[in-house]
């Protein structure tokens, strides 16, 4: 272990400063802090809604554009694959029927 990953889990809380671990909380400590955690449903999705305000939405001839160059490099990327593997077939059949 090298000292950035000592101090990295001495911020943590997993190392002590001298070295040793840090002593572990009981599992009802931990149940305990993870209820007091917990956001009611109410408040989860209010901090959802506040969240989706904050996206940045592409405007309407930017999806339009997006979902275009989308479709081309799959239609491009489905029939070069087809062609290849159709390609590879002929010259095997080629180089064994002979």
């Amino acid at each position: 272990m090298n000292r950035e990953q000592k101090r990295m889990m001495q911020r943590q809380g997993q190392v002590g400063a001298d070295g040793t671990a840090a002593p572990r909380r009981t599992s009802t400590q931990d149940v305990q802090r993870r209820r007091s955690d917990r956001a009611t449903p109410r408040e989860f999705f209010r901090q959802i809604r506040e969240e989706m305000r904050q996206v940045s939405w592409p405007t309407r001839p930017e999806v339009v554009n997006y979902t275009s160059i989308v479709f081309f490099v799959l239609v491009f990327m489905t029939s070069l694959i087809f062609g290849l593997g159709f390609g590879f077939s002929k010259f095997v059949t080629f180089l064994f029927v002979k």
